[in-house]
């Protein structure tokens, strides 16, 4: 499961309790999670997931006109460290295109995004994050390694939200609320438990497409949203993703705020 926050990079309060990505079930978890979880893979395979690293194509419409659009390569990095209470979670995102590099990455509580000319790199912007902005990409990691499973354990509640139908399937409709304001809707094919579709509290939309299977899990190939702009356009964002890999190891280097000597 891939759970970007509808690319505009999608926790209670950053000062709140430590995320736990737990495999406990909860007495009042709907049915359709482990019926979800068991679609995905092993419980086994499932718990020993620490990191997810996606290579692919970020191609973006125009809202105005659809038929044009630009392509970025991107590298997408979750993991988690620790266990129990204390672990610390780290997400990296960054697009490259002909013109610009544009990375953003969450270090536990602090996160930050840095702008930077494709052809020279003296040439860039970087700014650190504000605690709304950090709430969302924790949630959106949390959403990434946890498979549906443990969001009690950080403070926030599943939400069993009863029967619907997507695209003509029969569906579960089931609200993951890590806030108020930072909700992710999630319809499972009743009869699969296939993720069919996700929105957001914004109106967003996330749907997945295809599969690739990698230590013994299956991951999207497709990952298609959207989001509505202040006029109205449709904002649609591709991700073609062209390779997985689980449980790479990764510096907490590469997460960290650069420094000084990074900015040159």
């Amino acid at each position: 499961m891939l759970s970007l926050p509808l690319f505009s990079l999608r926790f209670l309060s950053a000062a709140g309790a430590a995320v736990v990505l737990s495999a406990a079930v909860s007495a009042a978890e709907p049915a359709i999670i482990a019926k979800a979880r068991e679609r995905i893979g092993a419980e086994a395979a499932i718990a020993a997931v620490k990191s997810v690293h996606y290579v692919g194509t970020l191609v973006t419409a125009d809202p105005a006109d659809p038929t044009k659009q630009t392509r970025a390569a991107i590298d997408i990095v979750f993991q988690r460290e620790g266990n129990g209470g204390d672990v610390k979670i780290m997400q990296r995102i960054q697009a490259t295109s002909d013109k610009i590099i544009e990375t953003t990455a969450l270090s536990d509580y602090e996160a930050w995004q840095r702008k930077q000319d494709a052809a020279d790199s003296s040439k860039w912007q970087q700014t650190l994050l504000g605690v709304e902005q950090i709430k969302r990409l924790r949630a959106n990691t949390w959403e990434t390694l946890s498979f549906f499973r443990g969001l009690e354990a950080r403070g926030g509640r599943i939400e069993d939200q009863g029967a619907a139908t997507i695209d003509g399937t029969a569906c579960q409709k089931v609200a993951f609320i890590h806030a108020p304001n930072i909700v992710f809707t999630r319809y499972f094919d009743k009869a699969t438990g296939r993720l069919v579709f996700t929105e957001t509290e914004s109106g967003g939309t996330l749907k997945e497409q295809g599969e690739i299977v990698v230590a013994g899990l299956k991951f999207p190939k497709t990952l298609v949203t959207t989001t509505k702009s202040a006029k109205d356009q449709v904002q649609t964002v591709t991700i073609n993703i062209e390779k997985v890999t689980v449980n790479e190891v990764f510096p907490a280097a590469l997460f960290a705020v650069p420094g000084l000597s990074a900015r040159k």
